[in-house]
């Protein structure tokens, strides 16, 4: 075990350095926006001086360095600043947000993994059969579309014929299976997009390990297709299924921001979008930072998974 906890400590490094590379660039990049601030502010009445003004009281007039050194010393005391949009701390607008995207990414996660595993086993169960040309089909044909198309089309099936509501509209006083049933379109996109790639790579680790020496010894013995697959194949196509998933795992958190577009969702994405539009810098910066954080994570937990679900990586001779 101590390769790896040295391994994990590794990956915790690179992660802070991965970290603080995309905090530059980040921090950057938001500076590149078209525009100021401070001239959306005053519209037509914006003057030098009352630009000038404004710029200095909320330290826009400082030097680039400046301003990131200040901005990252309170993003690693967890405070993101004020925004400048309405003067709020940016902790307080995305603490909500966040809860709510991370509820239609575990929501979807929770259908398209064991949907996504099901379908690659069964794919390669029953390999070249119509079943398994059927679901590669349709696994590409998701693969192809863009989100967005995706959730037009459900809009089109579902929610104009009144069965699911085509924006989502969240609030305190609601249960748990209305908040299911709110938001079952966007996780539903989310799931068709995810589930072609996991189920494609569960169907091809387990095809690879078919041919092996010992799941021919297996299938000599008499055990039934199945149980080869669960018992001898899938525990040893572990390692590149994790990965898939926790890469799809990431994508369902950070690359959820058209799909609250489309469905206006109160979450991380749309708030993200609805700042780009007001250039309120700081929340750009907070929000970007916290999905760059959330798929550094999940990648790391990928690795740690893939090594203690492989007995050659655990047992080093």
């Amino acid at each position: 075990m101590a390769h790896v906890w040295r391994m994990i400590a590794q990956r915790l490094a690179l992660g802070f350095l991965t970290l603080f590379v995309v905090s530059l660039l980040i921090f950057g990049a938001t500076e590149l926006l078209p525009g100021d601030f401070a001239e959306a502010i005053l519209g037509q009445s914006a003057t030098p001086e009352t630009i000038a003004a404004i710029r200095r009281d909320l330290g826009l007039d400082q030097p680039f360095y400046t301003r990131y050194v200040s901005w990252l010393g309170g993003v690693l005391q967890g405070d993101f600043g004020n925004s400048l949009a309405n003067q709020k701390p940016v902790i307080e607008l995305i603490s909500k947000r966040l809860g709510n995207t991370l509820f239609l990414a575990l929501y979807a996660a929770a259908m398209a993994v064991p949907l996504s595993l099901t379908l690659g086993i069964l794919a390669a169960l029953f390999r070249n059969s119509i079943f398994d040309r059927m679901s590669n089909a349709l696994a590409l044909t998701s693969i192809s579309f863009p989100e967005f198309f995706v959730a037009y089309i459900l809009i089109l099936w579902f929610a104009q014929t009144g069965y699911f509501p085509s924006i989502v509209r969240l609030s305190d006083g609601i249960s748990f299976g209305e908040t299911l049933y709110r938001c079952f379109l966007p996780a539903l996109t989310l799931t068709l997009v995810v589930t072609a790639h996991m189920m494609r790579m569960t169907r091809a680790a387990l095809i690879n390990l078919l041919a092996s020496p010992y799941i021919e010894m297996a299938r000599l013995k008499g055990m039934s297709p199945m149980r080869v697959i669960l018992r001898h194949a899938l525990p040893n196509a572990l390692a590149p299924i994790i990965n898939v998933v926790a890469l799809n795992l990431a994508y369902l958190i950070t690359g959820v921001v058209v799909v609250e577009v489309v469905f206006v969702y109160p979450g991380l994405g749309q708030l993200m979008v609805d700042s780009v539009s007001r250039r309120d810098i700081p929340v750009v910066q907070a929000v970007a930072l916290i999905f760059a954080s959330a798929y550094v994570l999940l990648n790391l937990t990928a690795d740690v998974l893939s090594t203690l679900s492989n007995p050659r990586l655990m047992h080093r001779r």
